[in-house]
């Protein structure tokens, strides 16, 4: 049965999105990929208001959380976590063979800049952290972070962009990330498939200097490559397609105008979950892409199944809250108009579930 998703991803994907996969194939090393290649990269950068160097490969964004580690970090790292997400990136870390300093903030709270003090030393070669935690729907604050994090030796700043890229203003060019990380199947409102890192002089100097870079997400490498308009490895060439097309939505909208939108949808579902049972994240920090409410009482796997029926989806909780909360996805494609719908449809599924 065909549902509305209102998941934290893969999100809702447009009809219009999907039929611009179906044009026909081209190689990846022919003229006519140089010019979709460039043609992504100009918009990316307009769009985001930055002007540094973005790459992409096929994966999910997992892949540059990754090659952020495997390209600027020798040995020391501070992973600051506040959720699932962030716990991963520190798995990562480790997994990698980096020694990673841990700053835990508990859930539902922000990150914040008191939490850095005396976290950052002369060892430390870059912090990482989760800007929209999806386990949480807390959106800490990019400014106050990056900020605090220049005080202590000015190590680089990798940020996971995941849930934030093209539903929040970062304000890029202001805060200028060493890596910032993104995926297509979130706030872009794509199928899966596409990894990106819009990465700094800064960072691109130090992978100069590290070892064992990999080869996938060697950001040498990759910079080569799209210096040119071409890419290291085979790309899903079909998603960029609807790639280039979105953008041009996104174009056509207005980047101020589609944060406002996430705004909007935000605060409608902030309101309708007073109604149940609040939000869990802490106020001030409420992500403006994900809603993450509450259970209380409410028996969420007959309330979801009853839902379904109905035609629509959203999500479970995740990681340490996943049996007190669930999440509503609000970005990408979706509207005011289609949250209040679901709402609505909401409402009357919680009735049929007393």
């Amino acid at each position: 049965m065909s549902r509305k998703l209102f998941t934290v991803g893969p999100v809702n994907v447009e009809p219009e999105v999907l039929n611009a996969m179906t044009k026909p194939m081209i190689t990846h090393r022919s003229k006519e990929y140089k010019v979709l290649h460039g043609s992504i990269l100009e918009k990316f950068r307009k769009l985001l208001d930055t002007d540094m160097d973005i790459f992409m490969v096929g994966g999910s964004a997992s892949v540059f959380l990754e090659g952020a580690i495997r390209n600027g970090v020798k040995s020391n790292v501070l992973g600051l976590t506040n959720g699932s997400f962030g716990d991963r990136w520190i798995e990562i870390s480790k997994l990698n063979g980096k020694n990673v300093k841990e700053v835990r903030v508990p859930w539902g709270k922000a990150i914040r800049p008191e939490h850095i003090e005396n976290a950052i030393d002369e060892k430390i070669e870059a912090v990482h952290f989760v800007s929209n935690e999806s386990s949480t729907g807390v959106l800490s604050s990019l400014p106050d972070l990056t900020e605090k994090i220049r005080e202590r030796n000015d190590p680089l700043i990798f940020v996971d962009g995941v849930t934030s890229v093209a539903g929040t203003n970062l304000h890029i060019k202001k805060n200028e990330p060493d890596a910032l990380i993104f995926g297509s199947q979130k706030a872009l409102a794509l199928p899966p498939g596409l990894a990106f890192i819009a990465v700094s002089e800064k960072l691109m100097k130090k992978a100069k200097e590290v070892e064992n870079r990999g080869f996938y997400t060697d950001l040498i490498k990759l910079k080569k490559n799209n210096d040119e308009n071409y890419a290291l490895t085979t790309p899903p060439v079909s998603m960029m397609y609807a790639l280039e097309f979105q953008l041009e939505r996104m174009v056509s909208e207005g980047m101020d105008a589609r944060y406002r939108r996430h705004k909007e949808m935000a605060e409608l579902v902030r309101k309708w979950s007073k109604g149940l049972n609040g939000m869990l994240p802490e106020e001030g920090y409420m992500s403006d892409t994900i809603g993450v409410i509450n259970r209380g009482g409410l028996d969420f796997d007959k309330f979801h199944s009853i839902l379904k029926t109905k035609g629509y989806e959203i999500s479970n909780g995740y990681g340490e809250v996943k049996q007190q909360t669930f999440r509503i996805g609000h970005m990408g494609d979706l509207t005011p108009k289609r949250i209040k719908e679901l709402l609505k449809v909401m409402d009357e599924t919680l009735e049929e579930c007393k």
